[in-house]
C-alpha cells in the first residue's frame, strides 16, 4: 500500500512535465525535453549518492524510521515543486526529492526481511504490482487534475505523500532485530564502497552489470513517453495520462499474476531471459510504430517483460547475507539511479536530435530503438551460466 501511494505521487507529475517546463523556460518542446532530462538526472544523482546511505542506515537503525523520515522530506519536496516559479527552483526541489526517493528500496528490504529466499521473487513481483497500481492511477489523475492548473498535480502528490506517511506511522512494523542488525559504517554508506563490498560476494558482478544495462534501457519510458506521445501522435496531457494508465494496468497485472508462476515454472534465470526477449520486441516495435492506438495496444505485451527485475532481484538477494539485505537494495537503488542519470540525458538528447527542425530523419521513436540495442547487450550477458549456488543453501 505504501509503495502504491508513493507511485501515485510520482506518476501524477509525468503528464504535465512538458507543459510545466515549457511555461518556466519559454522554450520549444525539444528544449523542454532536454530540461526534462536534466531534472530526471538530478533526481537520479541524489538517489545514486544517498541510496546506499539510506540502505545502510535501515540495516542499522531499522526500516521504519528511515522510511518515515524520507516521506516527511518528500512532502516538502512536492510542495516546493508546486510553488517553484523558475526552472532553477524546480531543479532544487527535484534534488531534495531525490534524496528522499529511496522508499521503494526500503520497502523491498522490508520484504526480504520477512520472506524465505524461495519466496522473494514472487513477493518482489507483488511490490512491482503495487507500483503498477499506483502508476495506473497517478498519470490518469495527473492528466485530469492538469486541466485545473499545471501545478495542481504537485499539490495532490504532496497530499498523497502525507497520506503515505500517516499510513506508515499507523501500520508499519519494524523488521530489523538484533539478529539481523548491522552496524553503520561510512565505507558501506557510499555507492562505490557498498558496490565494492557486495561484488566480493561470489556471482554478483555479472548480474549487477546486467541489471544496470536493463535499467538504462527501461528508463526510456519515464524519460521519453510524454514527449514521444506529443511529438509522434499529438497527444495532450490527458491522453498521455490515459496511455500511462494502460501501461500501469498491464504492468500491475503482470507483476501480480505472471511473475510468481513464471519464476516457479522456469526458475529465476530462464524467466528473466524470456522477459528480456519480450522487452527487445516491444522496444523495437515502439521505435517504429506510427499509430497511437497501435502503440497503446502494444503496452499490455510489456507485462511479460516485467518479470526481469523481480527475477534478477531474487537472484541477487539469494546471494546476499540476511544482515545485508538493506545494503543490497541500497546498491540496487544506486545502480538504478546510475541508469536514471544516464538514460534521461541519453534518451532525451536522442529524442531532441531526431525531432529538431533540422533533423536528418524525423523519428520520435529513436530512443526506443536505442533501448532495444541495449537490451541485446543485456541478453548476451544474462545468457551466460546462472549464478552459483546460493550462499545460504545447506
Amino acid at each position: 500500500m505504501t509503495v502504491a501511494l508513493d507511485a501515485i505521487g510520482i506518476g501524477l507529475i509525468f503528464p504535465v512535465m512538458p507543459d510545466l517546463i515549457g511555461s518556466v523556460t519559454g522554450g520549444s518542446l525539444a528544449t523542454a525535453a532536454l530540461w526534462g532530462g536534466v531534472l530526471a538526472t538530478s533526481y537520479a544523482v541524489m538517489q545514486f549518492i544517498f541510496g546506499p546511505v539510506i540502505g545502510s542506515l535501515s540495516d542499522s537503525y531499522g526500516r521504519r524510521p528511515v522510511l518515515l523520515l524520507s516521506l516527511v522530506v518528500m512532502v516538502f519536496a512536492y510542495l516546493a515543486m508546486a510553488l517553484a516559479p523558475t526552472i532553477w527552483l524546480l531543479l532544487a526541489a527535484r534534488l531534495l526529492a531525490g534524496i528522499a526517493g529511496a522508499t521503494q528500496a526500503t520497502a523491498t528490504a522490508f520484504i526480504a526481511d520477512i520472506s524465505e529466499p524461495s519466496e522473494r521473487g514472487r513477493r518482489f513481483g507483488l511490490i512491482g504490482a503495487c507500483f503498477g497500481v499506483g502508476f495506473i492511477l497517478g498519470p490518469m489523475i495527473g492528466g485530469l487534475v492538469a486541466g485545473i492548473d499545471t501545478r495542481a498535480p504537485f499539490y495532490v502528490a504532496g497530499a498523497l505523500a502525507l497520506l503515505n506517511l500517516i499510513l506508515g506511522v499507523i501500520i508499519l512494523p519494524e523488521t530489523v532485530t538484533n539478529e539481523n542488525r548491522r552496524p553503520f559504517t561510512l565505507s558501506r554508506a557510499n555507492p562505490l564502497g557498498a558496490l565494492h563490498a557486495l561484488t566480493k560476494t561470489p556471482g554478483l558482478k555479472r548480474p549487477l552489470v546486467t541489471f544496470l544495462i536493463i535499467a538504462i534501457a527501461m528508463n526510456v519510458y519515464p524519460a521519453i513517453w510524454a514527449f514521444y506521445g506529443k511529438a509522434r501522435f499529438g497527444w495532450d496531457a490527458a491522453m498521455i495520462g490515459y496511455s500511462l494508465g494502460v501501461y500501469g494496468i498491464s504492468f500491475a497485472i503482470g507483476q501480480a499474476f505472471l511473475v510468481g508462476p513464471l519464476i516457479k515454472r522456469y526458475g529465476e534465470h530462464r524467466a528473466a531471459l524470456g522477459g528480456l526477449f519480450v522487452n527487445l520486441a516491444t522496444l523495437t516495435a515502439l521505435g517504429l510504430v506510427t499509430s497511437g492506438p497501435l502503440a497503446i495496444m502494444l503496452t499490455p505485451i510489456t507485462a511479460l517483460g516485467g518479470v526481469v527485475t523481480p527475477a534478477l532481484q531474487a537472484l541477487l538477494s539469494r546471494q546476499t547475507p540476511d544482515n545485508a539485505q538493506g545494503e543490497l537494495q541500497g546498491v540496487l537503488a544506486s545502480v538504478n539511479a546510475a541508469a536514471m542519470i544516464t538514460a534521461p540525458l541519453l534518451m532525451t538528447a536522442t529524442f531532441a536530435y531526431f525531432t529538431a527542425p533540422d533533423a536528418p530523419i524525423f523519428s520520435p521513436g529513436a530512443p526506443f530503438l536505442l533501448a532495444a540495442a541495449l537490451m541485446v547487450a543485456a541478453i548476451a550477458l544474462h545468457s551466460q551460466k546462472p549464478l552459483e549456488k546460493p550462499i545460504n543453501a545447506p
